[in-house]
């Protein structure tokens, strides 16, 4: 096991809404990632996913909480000093056409942030380069001068990978990399990713919301719901024993080919995404009766997050209390409730 590259500490990120209201977008998550490793966050839409991996490499700026990179506070570097530690840290984005400049062809964007950052003596260095970094991505050296309307996505998410690995980076968030693309395109960029990763020693924060390829690649999971790390494992020990509800509840969605499980059921988690605002320092929660349930979850988790072990009877006692109190609030007991029922009891 290697070094921590990346420590968050209770790390935070709000957005203003309007006039004393703010959205809670990140709200105190601590984790690490060691060198050459992957951390896979996953999550359903909306929970911070994202957030999380921009505020990382500060093109948010954090609320509260500490960014620390290979054992330095970066957390209140200023642009010129982000600018200096930028070529470690890179991002390769979830849409592999939006991310591109289209009046730009292919040799030219891989070449831009060589020639931004001055990574390059001349311009013949620069160019050859490229060419390296085209063979090393897979794409063909023909394809140099076409621009990102004339290629496929699997080749525009390529280029995306090209330009990340340009300037020789230690760590990389994938925000969702294959999600735009169909299956056979995914598997070779994931196998691409994997194959970099061996080579380079990369450290990857690899964003999606397909828990199977979040299987394939990781070495831990995070998974994120409200802006929150709900659970925090290695990859083998989060699928074979999940702790928190909401994971069972995602890792239940998980199609299985097998004639075998035809019969299995799908723990359905009812009603809209919970939005966690706050008011002059009141918590406004547009919700339904799943938020109550969440509450309840996460103060399980912050008991036993540590030893993973059985919690004692009094504190499952004090937990249902606050899921009997929700449910009669909001007069429903959601599919996501009783499997917290189950999951206590």
């Amino acid at each position: 096991m290697g070094k921590p590259l990346i420590e968050l500490q209770n790390l935070k990120k709000y957005f203003d809404i309007s006039k004393g209201v703010q959205l809670h977008a990140v709200d105190g998550v601590t984790l690490s990632i060691n060198e050459g490793e992957t951390l896979g966050v996953v999550g359903e839409s909306g929970c911070g996913k994202s957030t999380l991996g921009r505020t990382v490499l500060k093109l948010h700026a954090p609320t509260d909480g500490k960014i620390i990179f290979d054992g330095n506070d970066i957390t209140d570097y200023k642009h010129k000093q982000i600018h200096k530690i930028r070529q470690d840290m890179q991002m390769i984005f979830q849409d592999p056409y939006s991310s591109l400049n289209p009046r730009m062809s292919v040799q030219e964007l891989i070449a831009e942030p060589l020639i931004i950052n001055k990574a390059c003596g001349s311009r013949a260095e620069v160019f050859d380069k490229v060419s390296e970094l085209m063979e090393t991505v897979g794409l063909a050296e023909r394809l140099s001068g076409a621009y990102p309307h004339e290629l496929d996505g699997g080749r525009r998410q390529r280029i995306g990978v090209a330009r990340a690995l340009a300037l020789n980076p230690k760590f990389i968030v994938c925000d969702e990399p294959v999600s735009a693309l169909d299956v056979s395109i995914q598997a070779q960029i994931l196998n691409l990713l994997m194959d970099l990763q061996d080579e380079r020693n990369l450290t990857y924060m690899f964003i999606t919301h397909d828990l199977s390829v979040v299987r394939h690649i990781s070495d831990q999971i995070a998974v994120m719901y409200l802006g929150q790390c709900v659970e925090l494992a290695p990859s083998k020990e989060l699928f074979k024993n999940p702790i928190h509800p909401y994971t069972k509840a995602l890792l239940s969605a998980i199609p299985v080919p097998s004639i075998e499980m035809k019969g299995k059921k799908i723990e359905v988690i009812k009603g809209e995404v919970p939005i966690r605002l706050i008011r002059n320092r009141a918590v406004v929660l547009r919700t339904d009766a799943r938020l109550q349930v969440m509450n309840a979850a996460l103060l399980i988790f912050r008991l036993r997050k540590e030893s993973r072990d059985i919690l004692l009877h009094a504190v499952k006692r004090k937990v249902l209390a606050v899921f009997d109190k929700g449910c009669a609030e909001f007069g429903i007991i959601s599919g996501f409730a009783q499997l917290f029922v189950g999951y206590v009891v």
